[in-house]
């Protein structure tokens, strides 16, 4: 599992995380919500190792990865799969050498064994066809489809996924979903190295609907800390009224309008 124990960061002057605890159980998808503006993106940079904290720390299966570097640091991160927000496609590289690339540089693969397993990526995505399209040449629904096949290329044992659906159409929207539950049986038939291994989900979201149908478990980030963690049922019968004013969207309660 992934633990974190009083994470703390200022930027530029700013406490955005206030300590922030956190479990996220093995094998399954936990959603971390909250306001625009209110840190989630910064505290999923932590997990995956692309930002330190100030103090706290922040376990992968029992290793502290914020007093880890270099090597050490890259072969947990090497057990990560990330969709970024944005997608972060290589705009000069092709869809296929956008979801190769990870194989090509961090494995010792022989090209027909990138190629195989990359085609099988883009098959399993429903791209099959779209291998020689430039980022440019593609749609915002597609670029998140190739940023997932590249994701997940590796066979991560710890998935990340911030705003999956960000920006997208509803029936785009629904496609993108219908993916990241297909996740773990797609990790499974695109490699091998961790083939065995359950994986671990964690979503970063405002989309209500989308954190209902996807998560097991959801934690909301509010004003630096975590203020209730628990499964999605519980979530809509909270009676923390900050909670509540969010599930709502209501005008009327303690969140104020920025």
């Amino acid at each position: 599992m992934i633990k974190v124990e009083n994470i703390r960061k200022t930027i530029n002057g700013q406490e955005i995380l206030k300590g922030v605890n956190l479990e996220i159980p093995t094998g399954e998808t936990t959603a971390i919500i909250g306001r625009s503006g209110g840190g989630k993106t910064i505290l999923l940079r932590h997990l995956v190792g692309l930002i330190r904290p100030d103090s706290g720390s922040i376990y992968v299966n029992g290793k502290d990865i914020t007093k880890l570097k270099g090597k050490d640091l890259n072969r947990i991160k090497s057990r990560f799969g990330m969709l970024f927000q944005n997608a972060a496609l290589f705009d000069s590289l092709t869809v296929f050498d956008n979801v190769a690339f990870p194989l090509r540089e961090l494995t010792g693969l022989k090209e027909d064994e990138i190629s195989e397993l990359t085609l099988k990526a883009l098959m399993e995505v429903g791209l099959k066809g779209m291998e020689h399209k430039y980022a440019d040449e593609i749609s915002g629904g597609m670029k998140k489809r190739v940023a997932l096949a590249r994701a997940l290329i590796r066979n991560p044992e710890f998935m990340f996924f911030d705003e999956p659906t960000s920006g997208l159409d509803p029936i785009t929207e629904n496609a993108i979903q219908q993916l990241i539950k297909k996740c773990k049986s797609m990790i499974k038939f695109i490699g091998s190295e961790y083939s065995k291994v359950k994986c671990t989900e964690l979503i970063v979201s405002h989309n209500i609907k989308e954190v209902l149908k996807l998560s097991n478990r959801v934690a909301m980030l509010h004003d630096g800390v975590i203020i209730e963690a628990t499964t999605p049922d519980r979530l809509m019968k909270s009676s923390n009224p900050v909670v509540r004013q969010f599930l709502s969207g209501s005008l009327e309660g303690p969140l104020g309008i920025y």
